[in-house]
């Protein structure tokens, strides 16, 4: 296998930089490329391109901006290797990653893998907090690389791998924006292809996000999820009314807790109790502990209003998707 790293990027040239500096110090016994494509970037990165030119087998290419699924396409598109592996421009690659990819598909090979994300030592407490809340059984369930037991596992585009098989017969990404990678994992099953999940195979995910971004975020999952059960109803899961169940049930514990019947809410405590202890003994941090709680409260609060009013948009009042969120699909 020949491997080409696909990498979006958009107006970040300082996490570029990292990135290509942790794939410059891969261990790998086998050649591999990178492709970089620069969103319609204002900010662009080209002068650290050349940095690297001479450490790696590296492309750029320039583009109009229409989002990072179809510049995955479009780098996947012109890259030379026959498998992709793609990334986010905020990720930093450990120096064994494509050992691993290349020792799992060499004893299990799939045409699709996704792997988690974990946080460096060096990342600040937001970011510890936001990447334990968005990993953690407790708040996820581990769908983001931690389990498979929820099922088939839909790989995610910050750390995901495709064959180029795959990518022809699935024409790769579509033009939603979150929501482009389950859509993409859903289409290579209906077309036969499997997936899975490459435990060792983490990338450190940086996420240089703030609450307010982190809460926009978490809201624009939430109204993707009921368009793909829209369009998928055989993979839809009880498990995706969760987080808006949690956020109904914690407004009913509060009123009822004004009523003179706190028991509901003291089980809101104990999970939020149960919460911080699982953080501190992670991160060994009462501060990214107090951050955890903060994160899941967007989290929930975000996803699940989200979810809430797709559901309404998409299910009850039966609009189309791209009427109803147009914010959430990009122009090719």
């Amino acid at each position: 296998m020949y491997f080409s790293f696909i990498i979006p990027v958009y107006n970040r040239p300082d996490e570029i930089d990292e990135l290509l500096d942790s794939l410059s110090k891969l261990k790998s016994d086998m050649p591999f490329e990178v492709v970089v494509v620069e969103d319609g970037s204002s900010i662009i990165c080209d002068h650290i391109i050349e940095k690297y030119n001479s450490k790696l087998t590296i492309s750029y290419f320039f583009k109009p901006n229409s989002g990072p699924g179809d510049s995955r396409n479009y780098g996947m598109q012109r890259a030379q290797g026959d498998y992709f592996i793609i990334l986010d421009s905020d990720c930093i690659i450990p120096e064994d990653y494509l050992l691993h990819v290349k020792s799992s598909l060499q004893s299990d090979y799939v045409d699709c893998f996704g792997g988690p994300d974990a946080a460096l030592a060096s990342f600040s407490d937001i970011q510890k907090a936001i990447n334990f809340t968005m990993t953690s059984f407790l708040t996820t369930g581990g769908i983001r690389g931690g389990s498979e037991k929820v099922g088939k596992f839909q790989p995610r585009s910050f750390n995901m791998g495709i064959s180029i098989k795959a990518f022809e017969v699935s024409k790769g990404f579509g033009n939603i924006h979150p929501g482009e990678d389950p859509d993409l994992s859903i289409r290579l099953w209906n077309l036969g292809f499997r997936t899975k999940l490459i435990k060792d195979a983490f990338v450190y995910h940086k996420r240089r996000i703030s609450w307010e971004k982190f809460q926009i975020q978490v809201n624009k999952f939430g109204k993707a999820r009921p368009i793909l059960n829209s369009w998928y109803p055989q993979f839809s899961k009880i498990t995706f009314w969760f987080p808006s169940l949690f956020l109904v049930g914690f407004l009913c514990a509060l009123i009822l807790s004004f009523l003179k019947f706190p028991y509901f809410l003291g089980l809101y405590l104990l999970y939020f109790g149960l919460l911080f202890i699982s953080s501190l003994i992670a991160n060994k941090s009462f501060k990214i502990a107090f951050y955890t709680i903060y994160a899941t409260v967007i989290q929930f609060y975000g996803y699940g209003k989200g979810f809430l009013l797709s559901y309404y948009r998409i299910f009850i009042l039966k609009q189309k998707a791209q009427e109803a969120f147009p914010e959430l699909f990009f122009k090719k």
